[in-house]
């Protein structure tokens, strides 16, 4: 599929200010996003690239859509875009499968998902035999759909799935009864409930760790362009701050990128937002190792440095960055 096009304050750290200007005097580096699904989640990028902070750091970004996490490995290591917004799962079966990616942040560190079930399913029983459907094989609205299942008393061997797309299409999936039941996460959760459909598992309450929205990229970029994914880095942390502090201007940008005119479902989804996104946009370790004790077949590799790169993190806060950030925008 060929990817779609989508189209300061002053700083005040001395850090912050030192940083951004290398990148005004030289010519802006190209950075390529890809989208897996569209969701609140992807609000600290939105934000972002409507405040310019990705120009003001040297970056010529773009977004792409993409289709979930099976294309992440080929479509990063090809280079045809820099980084991709995907759950780590789809980074353990793309390394597994022989590309070489980490994640160097997360904008989602617990699992967002409620299950919806066509009309007439009421109970865990009417969803054996049934179809689930996912974004993509690999993805995140897959490889959760094991938690659920064991909240019901099921397994996966109860039940297929189908590649559906984004979360638009699954929920006129289920609502026109093409598939059992599908995952669902905001905002297209909250236009569920308003649907009155009923949920028959609800993930979203028990906060489980789950790098679940990662900032991921192939290794060989790591190496060689270190500082394109901190200049990334920095205008992303700084994006969520902005959403997280200006909540008007958080709930303005969501629902043009989401093209949602309902007001109250902004509300709900800026709220889930604000409520789960990491501050300065850390991946968790222990996310991570409940990825991996999921998701990793016999054989694979085990380690969280195996799947994530925390080093960018780790450099961001040496260097004071996080501090001014939170110093710039406050407390929230």
């Amino acid at each position: 599929m060929a990817p779609k096009l989508i189209t300061r304050r002053a700083a005040t750290s001395a850090v912050v200010a030192t940083l951004a200007l290398p990148a005004r005097a030289q010519p802006l580096i190209p950075f390529k996003v890809g989208i897996a699904s569209p969701s609140t989640t992807f609000l600290a990028i939105w934000m972002a690239e409507a405040a310019g902070f990705y120009k003001a750091n040297g970056l010529a970004f773009e977004t792409f859509d993409m289709i979930g996490g099976a294309e992440a490995g080929p479509t990063l290591s090809s280079g045809k875009i820099q980084l991709m917004h995907i759950g780590l799962s789809s980074v353990i079966r793309a390394n597994a499968a022989g590309a070489d990616l980490r994640a160097i942040g997360s904008l989602s560190n617990v699992v967002r998902f409620t299950l919806f079930a066509k009309e007439g399913v009421t109970s865990p029983q009417q969803l054996k035999g049934g179809t689930l459907g996912i974004s993509s094989a690999g993805s995140e609205s897959e490889a959760t759909i094991a938690l659920g299942l064991e909240k019901l008393g099921l397994t996966r061997a109860d039940v297929t799935t189908k590649e559906i797309g984004v979360g638009r299409d699954r929920l006129n999936a289920v609502r026109s009864g093409a598939v059992t039941a599908a995952s669902l996460n905001e905002p297209y959760r909250t236009q569920a409930l308003e649907m009155n459909m009923i949920p028959i598992v609800d993930l979203v309450p028990d906060r489980v760790p789950w790098v679940y929205s990662g900032l991921v990229a192939d290794a060989a970029y790591i190496k060689s362009n270190r500082d394109a994914l901190l200049r990334f880095l920095r205008a992303t942390v700084e994006g969520n701050h902005l959403a997280l502090s200006d909540p008007a201007r958080g709930k303005e940008v969501l629902a043009k990128a989401l093209k949602i005119a309902d007001n109250k479902v902004i509300n709900i989804s800026y709220k889930d937002f604000f409520d789960q996104s990491p501050r300065n946009a850390e991946a968790s370790g222990e996310g991570a190792k409940r990825n991996i004790a999921m998701v990793a077949g016999r054989g694979a590799k085990t380690n969280v440095e195996d799947y994530c790169d925390m080093s960018f993190s780790q450099e961001l806060a040496r260097e004071g960055f996080y501090a001014a950030m939170q110093k710039k925008y406050g407390v929230y």
